[in-house]
């Protein structure tokens, strides 16, 4: 058995990713006055009282796509109803009942589904008198809301779940081992990849540049392991950046790294990597996250080889050299479950804890090899370091003189631990801290 499905649908812009954001008190999808901008299925995991179900936003049911999306989202739509245990129809009680409205009715009535009407957009109580117009809608009282105020919410929580099934424990949806964050330049493949992995048609795939918008959470199984993998939207340069939607789905897609266990930096094998890929991969060192560089579409490249394939990468993101290098093909399903089990190795990397002991002597063997300069009178000294952390790996290092360490030195360092220990593919973080008299006098 699986949790029961909500599913939000209406006409474009009646405040349906705005409820979303609201039930699930964070920003998930994008709220932009702009037609269209939801296109994939967003979902959350939504805990209230006792109950837990999956609330579902959808694309606007009628919208035309300037992209020439439309059949793809009504598909999208689509999968969202006929999964839906629940269905919120969202009307704008600003407007009135419009002709796309009773069209939106008409689907629904044929469905046979138990439905919750909302008036959004209810911001003061003269709204509420206006709301009578829809009871002729055949759905009953609406339900008085303000997505964008949180107006109603408890009251619309409560209805829901006054229709779901009583809670059953076992529904609950067990942790992801794994957070996996797919990012890289438009057109890399990364819905591509979240569909192989999820085995459906979970997201839109297009040749149209920047069709993923939201960033997606994809929940998916492999060997019986659960894991969630994060869809986001493609970057392209600032400079490039036309709009603030392109503006909030960049701001998700660095969000997304920071929520990732491990990421998939994904580079198109056709293509030069670019100075989106470097910013990219940046970014990610920046988080100290685990990364696999994924080249994919390397069923189109012919007469390469591997090796010198993976020099050039290292060339042009140096530094990510101690992250792997996977060769897939997303659409074709090769070598993805070879990549899912680098993946959960990178994650058992990041995870790991060692002895004190076993560290500084893996230390002492790096400062054999190669001290830190002298600066002027004073000689750099390193007493000890402990493990403090785990994702990623955290030392902190008890030195004489924490300004003495620059970051060549501790770049050195990084590379050393990570050829002497069970870190051998994930970043490492240092703090070097000053040891105090009190810490001499134990010494």
């Amino acid at each position: 058995m699986t949790i029961p499905v909500v599913t939000i649908v209406g006409r474009p812009n009646v405040g349906k990713s705005s409820l979303l954001n609201c039930l699930a008190k964070r920003r998930i999808s994008i709220v932009e006055p702009t037609s269209g901008v939801t296109r994939d299925r967003v979902s959350t995991e939504i805990r209230y009282k006792d109950y837990v179900f999956e609330l579902v936003d959808t694309g606007g049911m009628g919208v035309k796509d300037v992209d020439g999306l439309t059949g793809e989202i009504e598909a999208q739509i689509e999968i969202a109803l006929l999964m839906a245990d629940v269905i919120l129809f969202v009307v704008d009680v600003r407007e009135g009942v419009t002709p796309l409205d009773s069209m939106v009715t008409e689907k629904l009535r044929r469905l046979g589904k138990r439905i919750i009407l909302i008036a959004n957009k209810v911001d003061t109580p003269r709204f509420e008198s206006q709301a009578a117009d829809f009871n002729r809608l055949g759905f009953g009282e609406p339900l008085f809301l303000s997505a964008l105020e949180g107006f109603g919410r408890s009251e619309l929580l409560d209805r829901i779940v006054s229709v779901l099934p009583a809670p059953c424990p076992e529904l609950v949806s067990p942790e992801p081992m794994m957070k996996l964050t797919i990012v890289g330049k438009r057109n890399a493949g990364k819905s591509t990849l979240i569909n192989t992995l999820a085995k459906e048609r979970r997201v839109i795939v297009s040749e149209v540049p920047g069709t993923t918008r939201d960033s997606v959470d994809v929940r998916f199984e492999i060997e019986g392991k659960q894991f969630l993998a994060i869809d986001t939207a493609g970057v392209r340069k600032k400079r490039q950046v036309k709009d603030s939607i392109e503006f909030y789905s960049m701001a998700r897609a660095e969000r997304s790294i920071r929520r990732a266990d491990v990421v998939l930096l994904l580079i198109d094998a056709t293509l030069k990597v670019s100075e989106v890929d470097k910013k990219l991969g940046d970014y990610i060192i920046s988080e100290c996250k685990p990364c696999i560089i994924v080249i994919n579409k390397w069923d189109l490249v012919h007469g390469v080889e591997t090796e010198k394939f993976n020099n050039y990468i290292y060339q042009c993101l140096p530094g990510l050299s101690f992250a792997p290098i996977s060769f897939i093909s997303a659409k074709n399903n090769e070598h993805v479950v070879e990549m899912m089990h680098l993946a959960m190795e990178l994650y058992e990397q990041a995870n790991t804890r060692i002895t004190t002991s076993e560290l500084n002597q893996a230390l002492e063997e790096a400062l054999t090899l190669h001290r830190p300069t002298r600066r002027k009178t004073k000689s750099p000294k390193i007493y000890y370091a402990t493990q403090v952390g785990v994702s990623p790996p955290t030392f902190v290092l008890f030195v004489n003189d924490p300004r003495l360490f620059d970051s060549d030195y501790e770049r050195y360092l990084s590379n050393q631990l990570r050829s002497k220990l069970p870190f051998s593919e994930v970043p490492l973080k240092f703090h070097f801290r000053a040891r105090t008299k009190v810490q001499l006098s134990h010494a």
